[in-house]
């Protein structure tokens, strides 16, 4: 099931995280309600999947995990602005 999950983060970060949340119980000991999963799914998935991956019961994300959140936070806006840099240059 892990080497599964993997391979669906490689191709789809919002994939994987609803496989998690629906076959494991590691979304839902990240978080306290579904609200900000599904937000995190909809615009920040490499954040979130990050997030939950790391958390670990009674200590939640510390230390240098944040840097690995912080990551998936780059990756996420970096997937936003290459989008938009690649439709301005379509128009071109």
């Amino acid at each position: 099931m892990g080497c599964l999950l993997v391979l669906l983060a490689l191709i789809s970060a919002r994939i994987a995280l609803i496989f998690m949340w629906i076959f494991t119980n590691l979304v839902d000991r990240a978080f306290d309600s579904f609200i900000v999963p599904l937000l995190g799914v909809i615009f920040l998935p490499w954040t979130t999947l990050m997030y939950v991956v790391l958390w670990s019961p009674g200590g939640g994300v510390n230390g240098w995990e944040w840097i690995l959140v912080a990551l998936g936070f780059v990756v996420d806006i970096g997937s936003y602005g290459g989008g938009g840099a690649q439709r301005r240059a379509s128009y071109a």
